[in-house]
């Protein structure tokens, strides 16, 4: 079957529409002919990887079994598996919405409380997927369908997780898209489930700011970004983000793997926390952002010591190696603007996993001493000079008085 022609027949499923169009194949809308039920089928052509057509169809049909047993509210169902020619194709459930990267746009966030309740579902949905040892490694906002009365749906699992893994690699393309990319994947490691976490980061950023936090005008440039620097904090952009949300994407975007949340379910339980909070009387999601489109705040450059921890993560490893947690051979970089970060604040919401009795985010945050304890404010030097200023003065009276 060529790759331009349209098949009105792949087994059981008829083709009625074609419904997208990527890099590895075509989505289009079909009729099961046994079950009687519409489906969404995504073809992906093996001719693309000529050298290793056995192998990378051999791993499609374990990648979807793994893919496939995964059911969730939020994930797409996989129905079923085949081939025709050239072609394996992937039948799943069709979905009746619109992919998320359609609603986001340059300069048009989302409501906050959208935005939340899109970013929480997807964490959960995350979360059982990482829990079963299924990592997606592809999550953008086109693999995201938002549904006007139902869930939202994560798709692309088993097609994801399938590129790049062992010897079998997508000719002349990047794995994963540059945009919401992780560190890691960036410098050539192998995704693990905190790269959907920070790539979800990446998502919740965008739709609560109208931008993504890291732009470039090339490729290269946009991973530069992703690497050696931090975005402005959402609020800073946007009036109607709440402290919380800055924390919350601050520590989903952390540079080092060891700062960044460790389990999608601890985003998804933050995430809910703070949708609680917006729904409260004082709730101001439906103001309008703070900075006009053209002057969204520039990101600042990562804290070096940061940098280096990203960049001294081994480029050649195993999924075996990438098990084994790294060794710190010292303090942990925080990875973090100021401006994005309160430190007390993130080691608070670090402090969530594995706690005896686990805090909510707000609770967290408003346990944190004011002033923090071992940072000095601007207010705190200016008392301290004027103390000494007072007491220099004394001091001149008393020696004067003595004299006389």
């Amino acid at each position: 079957m060529s790759a331009g022609m349209e098949p009105a027949q792949l087994g059981r499923y008829t083709i009625q529409s074609e419904l997208g169009r990527g890099a590895m194949g075509v989505v289009y809308k079909a009729l099961d002919s046994v079950l009687e039920r519409p489906v969404a089928v995504k073809t992906v052509n093996i001719s693309l990887e000529r050298e290793h057509a056995d192998k990378y169809e051999k791993r499609f049909y374990q990648e979807a079994k793994a893919a496939g047993g995964l059911n969730h509210p939020n994930i797409v169902t996989i129905h079923d598996v085949g081939k025709a020619g050239e072609v394996v194709f992937m039948a799943m459930e069709y979905i009746e919405g619109v992919e998320l990267r359609s609603l986001i746009g340059e300069g048009r966030p989302l409501r906050v409380a959208q935005a939340v309740s899109i970013a929480a579902q997807v964490a959960e949905g995350l979360s059982y997927a990482h829990e079963r040892g299924v990592v997606h490694r592809d999550i953008k906002p086109a693999n995201i369908m938002v549904v006007a009365s139902g869930p939202v749906k994560i798709t692309d699992f088993g097609i994801a997780r399938m590129r790049g893994t062992g010897d079998l690699t997508q000719t002349g393309m990047l794995l994963g898209s540059p945009k919401y990319m992780s560190p890691e994947q960036v410098i050539g490691k192998r995704a693990d489930h905190r790269s959907d976490i920070f790539s979800l980061g990446v998502i919740l950023y965008e739709m609560l700011c109208g931008a993504a936090p890291f732009n470039g005008e090339n490729v290269t440039a946009l991973m530069y970004q992703i690497v050696n620097f931090v975005p402005p904090p959402p609020s800073g952009v946007n009036d109607a983000v709440p402290q919380l949300l800055d924390y919350i994407v601050a520590k989903m975007l952390a540079k080092p793997l060891e700062e960044r949340y460790q389990d999608a379910a601890e985003v998804a339980r933050d995430l809910r926390q703070c949708e609680r909070e917006l729904a409260g009387p004082a709730a101001t999601a439906t103001q309008p952002p703070r900075s006009p489109i053209g002057a969204v705040p520039e990101p600042k450059h990562v804290d070096a010591s940061a940098k280096t921890s990203v960049l001294a993560q081994s480029v050649s490893r195993t999924r075996e190696a990438d098990r084994v947690p790294d060794e710190q051979t010292s303090a942990p970089a925080r990875g973090l603007a100021s401006s994005f970060d309160s430190a007390e604040a993130t080691q608070r919401l670090a402090s969530l996993t594995g706690a005896a009795s686990p805090q909510t985010a707000t609770q967290a945050i408003k346990s944190i001493p004011r002033p923090p304890s071992g940072r000095w404010r601007r207010r705190d030097w200016l008392a301290l000079a004027a103390g000494g200023l007072c007491g220099l003065i004394a001091a001149r009276a008393i020696l004067r008085r003595g004299r006389d």
